[in-house]
């Protein structure tokens, strides 16, 4: 699957770009190991991040592997950065709405970015724990466009977010959606990040499964080997996966 070879500053300039066109809604998936293997698992999902106008590499796995191929890769486009950096170098510019998260953590997210950063709200929603009906969906649409907003920053964990962007890109006027995932809490202090040298060496995964071993035990335990295997019969050039 594609993954695009670009870091943050990069991702802001295109994404400022896509705004100044205000043409239709763009959508940017944040992804690691987790969202290739699901990617592998699932000929939609694949198909989704593959629609996707960037999917950048936050996680150092596929750092490595771009740095394989030849791209000049330093660092990982890491979900909690990006949105803090996206704030902060156009602060007040642009109007953002946060969908995700538990309940308030969306209004939690919005606030402390407001006050860091000086962005404009324009606002918040955190959907149930369950598929929406049509009804609950179409007032969500109407809640996002009623506000008008530049950026769609969504935290509904992978594949959930990726799928609902897709889904929901031609009836979104927002120019912009990000997947952010974990970022919402992160973000906010709710869960605890990685100390910064775990997260640029590629431990961020072993600190985050101790941290939340009932969650993300399949993620590490049983994707990670998955991954690193399919990838080993590429690199050795066994085998191709389409």
């Amino acid at each position: 699957m594609r993954v695009d070879a670009v870091q943050i500053p990069q991702v802001i300039e295109r994404v400022e770009r896509w705004i100044a066109e205000s043409g239709q809604s763009r959508y940017v998936a944040v992804t690691g190991m987790h969202g290739v293997t699901e990617a592998q698992r699932s000929e939609r999902f694949r198909g989704i991040l593959g629609e996707a106008d960037l999917v950048v590499a936050d996680g150092m796995p596929l750092v490595w592997l771009g740095r394989w191929h030849g791209h000049n890769m330093q660092r990982r486009v890491y979900g909690p950065e990006l949105t803090e950096s996206f704030c902060q170098v156009p602060g007040a510019k642009y109007r953002h709405f946060f969908y995700g998260g538990a309940p308030g953590v969306a209004d939690e997210l919005g606030r402390q970015l407001q006050q860091r950063y000086g962005i404009r709200v324009a606002g918040t929603c955190c959907p149930p724990f369950r598929a929406l009906t049509a009804e609950e969906d179409r007032a969500v649409v109407r809640q996002i466009n009623e506000a008008n907003p530049d950026v769609v920053w969504v935290g509904l964990s992978t594949p959930k977010q990726e799928t609902w962007m897709y889904e929901h890109r031609h009836n979104l006027s927002s120019p912009v959606m990000f997947g952010i995932g974990a970022a919402f809490d992160l973000n906010i202090g709710k869960l605890r990040q990685a100390p910064e040298w775990m997260r640029e060496n590629g431990l961020e995964w072993l600190f985050r499964l101790v941290t939340e071993p009932r969650r993300l035990w399949r993620r590490y335990l049983v994707f990670a080997p998955i991954f690193a295997w399919k990838v080993s019969l590429e690199l050795l050039g066994l085998r191709v996966f389409e």
